[in-house]
């Protein structure tokens, strides 16, 4: 159990200072950026309320709640209880740790909020969605791992708060994605 926090810097530093690149560098910043999401998330509320009429507000509603609850549990209760140093504000890491967003957060490092709700986003948009868009509505996964990735890449967490952030986030995303098709069986007007 020791060697974790070894292996996580290791890791991260591969991440953040051996993988750096320009194109990086300006990529991943934006990447973690909910605004940079905007038109997609207006995509998805527009596209469910058109095409389900009110069904589709039952979706935008389980997803803000899906949204909500990962948030909750990460930021809330997680962070509050289980704290751990940012590397980007870790003294042991200083002389080499790549910052690449305009200030520090404070809070604990472990779990990445981002991590957790865009995980739990996406297992919950592919588990709800999946008949209307088919298999290349997986790319979503990949959607939620740059996110992810992209926290560990500009500094701010550690590769193990993304990895068990997007554990959380699944399991969040599964079970109200359940709870969802349960209630509600989206099929196209």
């Amino acid at each position: 159990m020791d060697q974790w926090p070894v292996l996580d810097k290791q890791l991260f530093r591969v991440v953040n200072y051996d993988w750096h690149n320009s194109f990086f560098d300006w990529l991943m910043p934006l990447m973690r950026n909910a605004e940079m999401w905007y038109p997609f998330y207006l995509f998805l509320l527009l596209f469910v309320t058109i095409n389900y009429g009110k069904k589709g507000w039952w979706w935008v509603l389980f997803f803000v709640f899906t949204v909500s609850t990962a948030n909750f549990i990460s930021s809330s209760i997680i962070k509050e209880h289980i704290l751990r140093l940012r590397p980007c504000n870790d003294p042991s890491i200083a002389g080499w740790v790549r910052v690449l967003v305009g200030y520090r957060p404070q809070s604990s490092s472990f779990t990445s909020s981002h991590a957790t709700n865009h995980f739990a986003m996406a297992v919950f948009i592919y588990a709800t969605l999946k008949n209307a868009f088919g298999k290349k509505l997986l790319l979503i996964y990949l959607w939620a791992f740059m996110i992810s990735f992209a926290q560990v890449y500009v500094g701010v967490h550690y590769p193990l708060d993304v990895t068990c952030g997007a554990l959380i986030g699944i399991l969040i995303g599964y079970l109200c994605g359940k709870l969802f098709n349960h209630q509600f069986s989206l099929a196209l007007n």
